[in-house]
Protein backbone atom coordinates (compact mmCIF):
# COMPACT_ATOMS: atom_id res chain seq x y z
CA UNK A 1 0.00 0.00 0.00
CA UNK A 2 1.25 3.43 -0.95
CA UNK A 3 1.63 5.75 1.89
CA UNK A 4 0.31 9.32 0.90
CA UNK A 5 2.99 12.66 1.68
CA UNK A 6 1.42 15.71 3.23
CA UNK A 7 1.52 16.69 -0.44
CA UNK A 8 -0.22 14.25 -2.09
CA UNK A 9 -3.07 14.31 0.79
CA UNK A 10 -2.99 18.41 0.34
CA UNK A 11 -4.26 17.84 -3.76
CA UNK A 12 -6.45 14.88 -2.52
CA UNK A 13 -8.56 16.82 0.08
CA UNK A 14 -8.47 20.17 -2.28
CA UNK A 15 -9.68 18.23 -5.00
CA UNK A 16 -12.59 16.19 -3.22
CA UNK A 17 -13.43 20.16 -2.24
CA UNK A 18 -13.41 20.79 -6.12
CA UNK A 19 -15.38 17.92 -7.18
CA UNK A 20 -18.59 19.70 -5.53
CA UNK A 21 -18.66 22.17 -8.14
CA UNK A 22 -17.76 19.42 -11.10
CA UNK A 23 -21.25 17.38 -9.90
CA UNK A 24 -23.52 20.57 -9.76
CA UNK A 25 -23.06 21.01 -13.74
CA UNK A 26 -22.82 17.01 -14.93
CA UNK A 27 -26.39 16.79 -15.95
CA UNK A 28 -26.48 20.00 -17.71
CA UNK A 29 -23.46 19.61 -19.68
CA UNK A 30 -24.42 15.88 -19.99
CA UNK A 31 -27.65 17.31 -21.91
CA UNK A 32 -26.51 20.36 -24.05
CA UNK A 33 -22.60 19.97 -24.08
CA UNK A 34 -22.87 23.10 -26.15
CA UNK A 35 -24.64 24.97 -24.01
CA UNK A 36 -21.59 26.16 -22.11
CA UNK A 37 -21.82 29.62 -21.45
CA UNK A 38 -23.02 29.14 -17.66
CA UNK A 39 -19.43 26.60 -16.99
CA UNK A 40 -16.99 28.87 -18.10
CA UNK A 41 -16.85 30.19 -14.86
CA UNK A 42 -16.49 27.40 -12.65
CA UNK A 43 -13.19 27.86 -10.55
CA UNK A 44 -12.53 24.07 -11.04
CA UNK A 45 -12.32 24.81 -14.52
CA UNK A 46 -10.05 27.62 -14.56
CA UNK A 47 -8.18 25.76 -12.09
CA UNK A 48 -7.61 23.14 -14.70
CA UNK A 49 -6.69 25.32 -17.27
CA UNK A 50 -4.15 27.22 -15.09
CA UNK A 51 -2.83 23.39 -14.16
CA UNK A 52 -2.40 22.46 -17.69
CA UNK A 53 -0.21 25.66 -18.10
CA UNK A 54 3.13 26.21 -17.84
CA UNK A 55 3.50 29.08 -15.76
CA UNK A 56 5.91 31.43 -17.54
CA UNK A 57 2.41 31.27 -20.26
CA UNK A 58 0.08 31.74 -17.83
CA UNK A 59 -2.63 34.77 -17.52
CA UNK A 60 -2.13 37.17 -14.42
CA UNK A 61 -4.96 35.70 -12.50
CA UNK A 62 -4.66 34.61 -8.75
CA UNK A 63 -3.28 31.46 -7.64
CA UNK A 64 -5.75 29.17 -5.67
CA UNK A 65 -4.13 26.46 -2.77
CA UNK A 66 -5.34 23.42 -5.17
CA UNK A 67 -3.23 25.83 -8.06
CA UNK A 68 -0.20 25.44 -5.72
CA UNK A 69 -0.53 22.10 -4.62
CA UNK A 70 -0.91 20.80 -8.09
CA UNK A 71 1.31 22.73 -10.06
CA UNK A 72 4.46 20.55 -11.61
CA UNK A 73 3.31 17.83 -9.64
CA UNK A 74 4.50 13.95 -9.91
CA UNK A 75 2.31 11.62 -11.38
CA UNK A 76 1.12 10.19 -8.07
CA UNK A 77 0.22 13.86 -6.96
CA UNK A 78 -2.11 13.87 -10.51
CA UNK A 79 -3.63 10.86 -10.13
CA UNK A 80 -4.76 11.58 -6.41
CA UNK A 81 -6.20 14.88 -7.18
CA UNK A 82 -7.98 12.99 -10.32
CA UNK A 83 -9.50 10.11 -8.74
CA UNK A 84 -11.72 13.17 -6.53
CA UNK A 85 -12.25 15.22 -8.86
CA UNK A 86 -13.74 12.33 -11.08
CA UNK A 87 -15.59 11.65 -8.09
CA UNK A 88 -17.35 14.60 -9.22
CA UNK A 89 -18.05 13.54 -12.65
CA UNK A 90 -15.78 13.09 -15.43
CA UNK A 91 -17.42 14.34 -18.47
CA UNK A 92 -17.36 17.72 -17.15
CA UNK A 93 -13.53 17.74 -16.42
CA UNK A 94 -13.36 16.34 -20.16
CA UNK A 95 -15.67 19.59 -21.17
CA UNK A 96 -12.75 22.25 -19.64
CA UNK A 97 -11.18 24.28 -22.39
CA UNK A 98 -7.70 23.79 -21.75
CA UNK A 99 -4.70 22.88 -23.07
CA UNK A 100 -5.12 19.27 -22.10
CA UNK A 101 -3.54 16.61 -23.55
CA UNK A 102 -2.26 18.58 -26.78
CA UNK A 103 -0.37 20.68 -24.14
CA UNK A 104 1.25 18.14 -22.44
CA UNK A 105 2.98 17.31 -27.11
CA UNK A 106 3.56 20.88 -27.09
CA UNK A 107 5.71 21.32 -23.87
CA UNK A 108 7.17 17.99 -24.90
CA UNK A 109 8.07 18.51 -28.58
CA UNK A 110 7.89 22.50 -29.08
CA UNK A 111 10.00 25.33 -29.11
CA UNK A 112 9.44 27.89 -26.84
CA UNK A 113 8.60 29.85 -29.67
CA UNK A 114 6.18 26.86 -30.64
CA UNK A 115 4.74 27.08 -26.71
CA UNK A 116 4.20 30.61 -26.28
CA UNK A 117 2.30 30.35 -29.51
CA UNK A 118 0.18 27.63 -28.39
CA UNK A 119 -0.34 28.32 -24.77
CA UNK A 120 -1.69 32.04 -24.93
CA UNK A 121 -3.97 30.91 -27.78
CA UNK A 122 -5.40 29.57 -24.64
CA UNK A 123 -5.89 32.12 -22.85
CA UNK A 124 -9.59 33.36 -21.68
CA UNK A 125 -11.07 29.89 -21.05
CA UNK A 126 -12.82 29.53 -23.71
CA UNK A 127 -11.14 28.12 -26.44
CA UNK A 128 -10.72 24.40 -26.84
CA UNK A 129 -7.39 22.23 -27.71
CA UNK A 130 -7.61 18.85 -29.47
CA UNK A 131 -5.52 15.98 -29.56
CA UNK A 132 -6.02 13.93 -33.45
CA UNK A 133 -3.87 10.53 -33.57
CA UNK A 134 -6.65 7.76 -33.65
CA UNK A 135 -8.06 6.87 -37.35
CA UNK A 136 -11.65 5.24 -37.73
CA UNK A 137 -9.91 2.35 -39.90
CA UNK A 138 -6.98 2.08 -37.61
CA UNK A 139 -8.06 2.21 -34.02
CA UNK A 140 -5.27 1.61 -31.40
CA UNK A 141 -3.04 0.91 -34.23
CA UNK A 142 -1.57 4.12 -34.63
CA UNK A 143 1.88 3.20 -36.18
CA UNK A 144 -0.01 2.37 -39.00
CA UNK A 145 -2.29 5.99 -39.88
CA UNK A 146 -2.41 6.90 -43.17
CA UNK A 147 -3.03 10.78 -42.49
CA UNK A 148 0.06 12.21 -44.39
CA UNK A 149 1.61 15.85 -44.72
CA UNK A 150 3.44 16.47 -47.98
CA UNK A 151 5.68 18.96 -48.47
CA UNK A 152 4.44 22.63 -49.78
CA UNK A 153 7.59 24.60 -49.74
CA UNK A 154 8.77 26.06 -46.54
CA UNK A 155 5.38 24.39 -45.21
CA UNK A 156 3.10 21.06 -45.64
CA UNK A 157 -0.04 20.13 -46.98
CA UNK A 158 -2.46 18.25 -44.68
CA UNK A 159 -4.66 15.19 -45.79
CA UNK A 160 -6.37 12.80 -44.37
CA UNK A 161 -8.83 12.01 -41.21
CA UNK A 162 -9.27 11.42 -37.33
CA UNK A 163 -11.86 9.69 -35.48
CA UNK A 164 -13.08 9.97 -31.89
CA UNK A 165 -10.80 13.00 -31.13
CA UNK A 166 -11.92 15.01 -27.55
CA UNK A 167 -13.40 18.42 -28.11
CA UNK A 168 -12.17 18.52 -31.80
CA UNK A 169 -15.06 19.99 -33.80
CA UNK A 170 -15.27 22.66 -31.26
CA UNK A 171 -11.40 23.42 -30.95
CA UNK A 172 -9.24 26.37 -32.18
CA UNK A 173 -6.06 25.15 -31.49
CA UNK A 174 -4.69 21.82 -31.42
CA UNK A 175 -2.07 18.58 -32.55
CA UNK A 176 -2.41 16.08 -35.11
CA UNK A 177 -0.41 13.29 -36.37
CA UNK A 178 0.41 12.59 -39.52
CA UNK A 179 3.29 10.77 -41.86
CA UNK A 180 5.84 12.35 -43.32
CA UNK A 181 6.81 9.09 -44.90
CA UNK A 182 6.59 5.35 -44.84
CA UNK A 183 9.00 4.73 -42.18
CA UNK A 184 8.45 4.22 -38.87
CA UNK A 185 9.75 7.43 -38.12
CA UNK A 186 8.15 9.24 -40.38
CA UNK A 187 5.24 9.79 -37.56
CA UNK A 188 5.03 13.37 -36.76
CA UNK A 189 2.76 16.24 -34.93
CA UNK A 190 1.83 19.55 -36.51
CA UNK A 191 0.31 22.47 -34.57
CA UNK A 192 -2.39 23.41 -36.12
CA UNK A 193 -5.35 26.31 -36.16
CA UNK A 194 -9.21 26.32 -37.12
CA UNK A 195 -11.16 27.60 -39.24
CA UNK A 196 -8.71 26.39 -41.73
CA UNK A 197 -9.54 25.41 -45.46
CA UNK A 198 -9.88 22.07 -46.24
CA UNK A 199 -11.12 21.23 -42.35
CA UNK A 200 -14.23 19.74 -41.42
CA UNK A 201 -15.04 18.89 -38.23
CA UNK A 202 -18.33 16.70 -37.10
CA UNK A 203 -19.42 16.19 -33.62
CA UNK A 204 -20.05 12.20 -33.12
CA UNK A 205 -23.67 11.18 -31.11
CA UNK A 206 -22.62 9.87 -28.17
CA UNK A 207 -23.50 7.66 -25.39
CA UNK A 208 -21.70 8.06 -22.77
CA UNK A 209 -19.53 11.34 -21.82
CA UNK A 210 -20.87 13.82 -23.98
CA UNK A 211 -19.26 16.52 -22.21
CA UNK A 212 -16.05 15.55 -24.36
CA UNK A 213 -17.62 16.49 -27.35
CA UNK A 214 -16.18 13.48 -29.44
CA UNK A 215 -15.41 14.29 -32.65
CA UNK A 216 -14.76 13.19 -36.74
CA UNK A 217 -12.17 15.17 -38.77
CA UNK A 218 -11.12 15.29 -41.97
CA UNK A 219 -8.44 17.30 -43.99
CA UNK A 220 -8.52 17.83 -47.75
CA UNK A 221 -4.89 19.86 -48.23
CA UNK A 222 -4.92 21.60 -45.26
CA UNK A 223 -2.00 24.58 -45.18
CA UNK A 224 0.20 23.56 -42.45
CA UNK A 225 2.64 27.24 -42.12
CA UNK A 226 6.42 26.82 -41.58
CA UNK A 227 7.11 26.13 -38.05
CA UNK A 228 3.96 24.44 -37.25
CA UNK A 229 5.62 20.90 -37.06
CA UNK A 230 7.07 19.96 -33.69
CA UNK A 231 10.01 18.51 -32.82
CA UNK A 232 12.16 20.06 -36.02
CA UNK A 233 14.99 20.94 -33.56
CA UNK A 234 15.24 17.21 -31.64
CA UNK A 235 16.88 14.20 -33.13
CA UNK A 236 15.17 12.31 -35.49
CA UNK A 237 14.10 9.34 -32.43
CA UNK A 238 12.42 12.09 -30.24
CA UNK A 239 10.27 13.99 -32.99
CA UNK A 240 7.17 11.61 -33.40
CA UNK A 241 5.12 9.52 -31.55
CA UNK A 242 8.26 7.46 -30.16
CA UNK A 243 9.42 10.57 -28.18
CA UNK A 244 5.89 10.18 -26.53
CA UNK A 245 5.78 6.60 -24.55
CA UNK A 246 6.34 7.91 -20.74
CA UNK A 247 3.78 10.18 -21.53
CA UNK A 248 1.30 7.46 -23.08
CA UNK A 249 2.22 5.73 -19.93
CA UNK A 250 1.11 8.56 -17.55
CA UNK A 251 -2.24 9.41 -19.82
CA UNK A 252 -2.90 5.30 -18.96
CA UNK A 253 -2.99 6.14 -15.41
CA UNK A 254 -4.97 9.16 -15.51
CA UNK A 255 -7.71 7.25 -17.74
CA UNK A 256 -7.72 4.44 -14.86
CA UNK A 257 -8.18 6.96 -12.18
CA UNK A 258 -10.75 8.57 -14.37
CA UNK A 259 -12.71 5.05 -13.92
CA UNK A 260 -11.49 3.98 -10.32
CA UNK A 261 -12.70 7.73 -9.60
CA UNK A 262 -16.27 7.52 -11.21
CA UNK A 263 -16.00 3.69 -9.32
CA UNK A 264 -16.25 5.12 -5.94
CA UNK A 265 -18.87 7.93 -6.78
CA UNK A 266 -21.33 5.20 -7.87
CA UNK A 267 -20.63 3.27 -4.87
CA UNK A 268 -21.09 6.07 -2.59
CA UNK A 269 -23.94 7.35 -4.47
CA UNK A 270 -26.17 4.19 -3.93
CA UNK A 271 -25.25 3.72 -0.42
CA UNK A 272 -26.32 7.44 0.02
CA UNK A 273 -29.92 6.03 -1.24
CA UNK A 274 -29.78 2.46 -0.43
CA UNK A 275 -27.47 2.01 2.88
CA UNK A 276 -27.77 -1.82 3.11
CA UNK A 277 -27.60 -2.15 -0.65
CA UNK A 278 -26.35 -6.11 -0.65
CA UNK A 279 -22.96 -6.60 -2.19
CA UNK A 280 -22.43 -2.58 -1.09
CA UNK A 281 -19.25 -3.16 1.15
CA UNK A 282 -18.00 -5.65 -1.35
CA UNK A 283 -18.31 -2.99 -4.15
CA UNK A 284 -16.50 -0.36 -1.66
CA UNK A 285 -13.62 -2.32 -1.09
CA UNK A 286 -13.33 -3.42 -4.79
CA UNK A 287 -13.13 0.36 -5.45
CA UNK A 288 -11.25 1.30 -2.75
CA UNK A 289 -8.58 -1.72 -4.27
CA UNK A 290 -8.79 -0.56 -7.29
CA UNK A 291 -7.38 3.19 -6.24
CA UNK A 292 -4.62 1.55 -4.25
CA UNK A 293 -3.83 -0.05 -7.58
CA UNK A 294 -3.76 3.41 -9.76
CA UNK A 295 -1.66 4.87 -6.78
CA UNK A 296 1.12 1.96 -7.17
CA UNK A 297 1.26 2.58 -10.75
CA UNK A 298 1.64 6.01 -10.07
CA UNK A 299 4.25 5.85 -7.98
CA UNK A 300 5.96 3.37 -10.10
CA UNK A 301 5.79 5.87 -13.10
CA UNK A 302 7.69 8.63 -10.98
CA UNK A 303 10.27 6.11 -10.36
CA UNK A 304 10.69 5.01 -14.02
CA UNK A 305 8.61 6.96 -16.71
CA UNK A 306 9.39 4.57 -19.40
CA UNK A 307 7.95 1.38 -17.69
CA UNK A 308 4.42 1.28 -18.30
CA UNK A 309 3.74 -2.31 -17.46
CA UNK A 310 1.52 -1.54 -14.02
CA UNK A 311 0.07 1.37 -15.92
CA UNK A 312 -1.09 -0.59 -18.35
CA UNK A 313 -2.39 -3.57 -15.71
CA UNK A 314 -4.33 -0.25 -13.94
CA UNK A 315 -5.98 0.88 -16.83
CA UNK A 316 -6.92 -2.75 -17.41
CA UNK A 317 -8.52 -3.52 -14.40
CA UNK A 318 -9.85 0.06 -13.21
CA UNK A 319 -12.48 -0.29 -16.84
CA UNK A 320 -13.54 -3.70 -15.30
CA UNK A 321 -14.06 -2.53 -12.04
CA UNK A 322 -16.07 0.44 -13.39
CA UNK A 323 -17.95 -1.41 -16.01
CA UNK A 324 -18.99 -3.83 -12.88
CA UNK A 325 -19.65 -1.44 -10.30
CA UNK A 326 -22.21 0.32 -12.87
CA UNK A 327 -24.20 -2.93 -13.83
CA UNK A 328 -24.01 -3.81 -9.87
CA UNK A 329 -25.51 -0.03 -9.16
CA UNK A 330 -28.17 -0.23 -11.43
CA UNK A 331 -29.15 -3.46 -9.76
CA UNK A 332 -28.90 -2.01 -6.26
CA UNK A 333 -31.79 0.74 -6.44
CA UNK A 334 -34.41 -1.39 -8.03
CA UNK A 335 -36.38 -1.48 -11.81
CA UNK A 336 -36.85 2.33 -11.57
CA UNK A 337 -33.95 3.38 -10.12
CA UNK A 338 -31.90 4.92 -13.16
CA UNK A 339 -34.82 6.93 -13.83
CA UNK A 340 -35.31 7.94 -10.04
CA UNK A 341 -31.38 8.96 -10.01
CA UNK A 342 -30.44 10.56 -13.43
CA UNK A 343 -27.04 11.64 -11.99
CA UNK A 344 -26.13 8.02 -11.68
CA UNK A 345 -27.59 6.77 -15.21
CA UNK A 346 -25.17 9.18 -16.81
CA UNK A 347 -22.57 7.64 -14.81
CA UNK A 348 -23.52 4.24 -16.13
CA UNK A 349 -23.38 5.32 -19.13
CA UNK A 350 -20.05 7.00 -19.24
CA UNK A 351 -17.56 4.40 -17.96
CA UNK A 352 -18.07 2.33 -20.95
CA UNK A 353 -16.16 5.26 -22.49
CA UNK A 354 -12.99 3.83 -20.48
CA UNK A 355 -12.73 1.15 -22.42
CA UNK A 356 -11.66 3.02 -25.44
CA UNK A 357 -9.42 5.67 -24.01
CA UNK A 358 -5.79 5.24 -24.23
CA UNK A 359 -5.82 1.58 -25.85
CA UNK A 360 -8.48 -1.01 -25.54
CA UNK A 361 -8.12 -3.70 -23.05
CA UNK A 362 -6.89 -6.15 -25.11
CA UNK A 363 -3.99 -4.36 -26.38
CA UNK A 364 -3.10 -3.79 -22.84
CA UNK A 365 -3.14 -7.70 -21.94
CA UNK A 366 -0.99 -7.61 -24.34
CA UNK A 367 1.04 -5.15 -22.88
CA UNK A 368 0.62 -6.68 -19.25
CA UNK A 369 1.89 -10.09 -20.83
CA UNK A 370 4.62 -8.76 -22.55
CA UNK A 371 5.87 -6.67 -19.46
CA UNK A 372 5.65 -9.32 -16.98
CA UNK A 373 7.62 -11.71 -19.46
CA UNK A 374 10.45 -9.46 -19.43
CA UNK A 375 10.16 -8.76 -15.51
CA UNK A 376 8.88 -5.74 -14.99
CA UNK A 377 6.26 -7.07 -12.85
CA UNK A 378 9.08 -7.46 -9.98
CA UNK A 379 10.68 -4.04 -11.10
Amino acid sequence: MIELSERVRAVRDLSREAAVDLRSRALAIDTDPDAMDEHYGSPVFEMVRQADTPPQYRESLPSTPLLRAMERGSCLENVAGLIELARGDVGAILACPSPGLAGVFVELLGTPEQQEWFFTRMHGGRRWSFFAMTEESRGNDATAMETRFDRDGEGWRLTGGKCYVGNAARGSVGVVFGRTGRGALSIRAALVEVPAPGWHGEKLDMIGLRGAYISRLSFADVAIPAGRMLGDHLPVTRRGIFAAITTFNHMRVRIAASAVGTALAMVEYVLEHRKNAPGGQLALARAEAGRELVYEAAARIDRDPERGYLSSAAKLGAVGLAVGTAHWASAALGPAGLIEHPLLEKWTRDVHAFEFMEGTSNIHRLHVARGYQAGDADA
